[in-house]
């Protein structure tokens, strides 16, 4: 790969890779009322089912794409992935009813998976440990700039050619990352270090995950970090325009806050070297349990408006900056030990992952009533949850250290 790829330029590819995700789900939040309007006018809530059929999608194709890859390259099922996605695009595209958009932004998550997933495990082929989590940060710290601008580019598409044309953008950008992928990276697993895919070898695999603490510990932790930033990403658009009358600035803000709170990868990739993924995540949900309970107390109290605003506005930073600094470093503890099976391990922690994440998300969002509190109180309760099972996870690694049982 060296002869071919710059690290700087293996990191880019790496975060247009994950960027397949963000794309095509952020883009779409500024969409959703138009969506509601036109395909589901009795019940226009109807629309938020896009976004979480695209997360079950994906979550369900996580658990495929990496043992396929183990098996049969990282390239090639990449390459499958993307033909699904375009042509599930091309359907949503040309969908008529919400049912039929609903299916294909399915399918469509199930071929979005294919770069996500596998895109982890080429990064674990070629680094681990540390190293791994200061090059996950930086491919995190570019991919920052998709969710910031991807509701702007949703809102252009619209303005010019109507919410469908969003679809026809997902083609586009899948095209583009395959062809890079393809000139310009060389297959990264080399065929003596295949696995079969077998059903009993992944069924061992996945034994070998679960069983693992460290492993198993990460994945849960991941899965309420996840379910934090798709509650959130669920939510925060019902709530600018609903709670706070900012709908048709939406956009702007959230690409803002997106932006400003790019700089938790900076800040990861510069420390977590030093100071250990562990530490990191675990200071993470205390600090984060600290703001959403001050955030409650502000919310009960008789403040203006803007300054209830501002507030949130600056909780949601504080929230994605969170993402940023605990799901790169979840996922280098979870594969740590696991390179020898890096696409199945990729798939096994992406997969429970995001199907729980998905359901978390679903479940708070369709408790939204016009107010903060169901995401404020959803927040709350996984930040502590997550914060005990880091405690815990610090106290195996300290066993583990001293050699006690």
């Amino acid at each position: 790969m060296q002869n071919r790829m710059s690290r700087p330029e293996f990191i880019a590819l790496i975060a247009m890779m994950f960027a397949t995700v963000a794309f095509s789900f952020d883009s779409m939040l500024p969409a959703l009322p138009e969506i509601g309007a036109e395909l589901s006018p009795d019940d226009v809530n109807r629309a938020q089912l896009i976004l979480v059929t695209f997360m079950l999608g994906m979550g369900l194709g996580t658990f495929f794409t990496g043992p396929l890859s183990d098996a049969y390259g990282r390239k090639r099922v990449i390459y499958v992935g993307a033909a699904l996605y375009i042509s599930t695009s091309a359907l949503a595209w040309a969908s008529t009813s919400l049912e039929l958009v609903l299916a294909a932004r399915m399918l469509q998550g199930i071929g979005a998976a294919a770069p996500r997933i596998v895109g982890v495990a080429i990064m674990r082929d070629l680094y681990s440990g540390r190293t791994m989590a200061k090059m996950m940060s930086i491919a995190m710290m570019i991919f920052t700039l998709f969710p910031a601008i991807a509701p702007l580019m949703g809102v252009a598409i619209i303005s010019m050619i109507g919410w469908r044309g969003i679809f026809l953008a997902f083609i586009l950008f899948s095209v583009i990352s395959i062809s890079w992928m393809g000139l310009r990276l060389p297959e990264p697993l080399a065929l003596r270090d295949r696995r079969p895919f077998r059903p009993r070898l992944l069924l061992s695999a996945v034994h070998e995950m679960i069983t693992h603490p460290l492993a198993r510990l990460s994945i849960m932790v991941q899965t309420l970090a996840l379910g934090i930033l798709f509650t959130l990403l669920l939510l925060v658009q019902p709530i600018y325009d609903v709670v706070f009358g900012r709908g048709d600035s939406f956009a702007f803000w959230f690409g803002g806050v997106a932006i400003v709170s790019g700089s938790a990868s900076i800040l990861n990739a510069s420390i977590v070297e030093r100071v250990g993924m562990r530490r990191i995540v675990t200071w993470t949900f205390s600090v984060q349990i600290l703001v959403t309970g001050l955030v409650m107390i502000s919310a009960t109290l008789p403040l203006t408006e803007p300054v209830h605003f501002a507030v949130f506005v600056a909780w949601q930073c504080s929230l994605f900056f969170m993402a940023g600094t605990t799901l790169g470093n979840l996922n280098a503890i979870a594969m740590e030990p696991m390179g020898h099976i890096a696409g199945t391990a990729a798939s096994v922690i992406g997969g429970i992952s995001t199907v729980f994440a998905s359901a978390i998300a679903a479940l708070v969002g369709s408790l939204f009533s016009g107010t903060i509190w169901p995401l404020a109180i959803g927040v709350l309760a996984m930040c502590i949850a997550g914060f005990v099972l880091m405690l815990k996870m610090g106290r195996i690694e300290v066993r583990h250290i001293s050699g006690s049982p």
